[in-house]
C-alpha cells in the first residue's frame, strides 16, 4: 500500500466515524423527544382522569369547550383542580357554577386593563 492509499483510508475512516456520530446523536435526541412525548401524554391522561373524578358532566362539557377557545386555561384550571384534591381542599364533586367562578377569577387575573390616553 502507498502513502495515498493509506490517507485515503484513513480519510474514509474518519468519514464514517464521523457519520456514525452523528447518527447516534439524532438517534438520542429522538429518543428525548419520544420520551417527552410519552410524559406529556402520560400526564394528559392523569388530567383526564382526575377530572373525570373531580368535575360533574356539566362541569366537563364547559372545560371541553373552554379548551378548544383556550387551551393554556384549561391545562391550568386542571392542574389548579388537581393540586386542590391532591391537598384535600377540594370536597366533593366540582359543579358548573363552581367551575364558572374559577374561570372568572382565572380569567379576571390573566386579563390586561388598558387605558387610553387623549393627547
Amino acid at each position: 500500500m502507498s502513502v495515498q492509499d493509506d490517507e485515503v483510508h484513513q480519510l474514509q475512516h474518519n468519514h464514517y466515524s464521523e457519520i456514525h456520530q452523528q447518527l447516534e446523536a439524532q438517534a438520542e435526541g429522538q429518543t428525548r423527544i419520544e420520551q417527552a412525548e410519552v410524559a406529556a401524554e402520560r400526564e394528559s391522561v392523569e388530567l383526564e382522569m382526575a377530572m373525570r373524578d373531580i368535575l360533574t358532566p356539566d362541569a366537563r362539557d364547559r372545560l371541553a369547550r373552554v379548551e378548544m377557545a383556550f387551551p393554556e386555561l384549561a391545562t391550568m384550571v386542571k392542574k389548579h383542580l388537581m393540586t386542590l384534591q391532591s391537598t384535600g381542599q377540594l370536597a366533593g364533586s366540582v359543579d358548573d357554577s363552581t367551575l364558572k367562578r374559577i374561570l372568572q377569577g382565572l380569567s379576571d387575573s390573566t386579563r390586561r386593563e388598558t387605558t387610553i390616553r387623549r393627547i
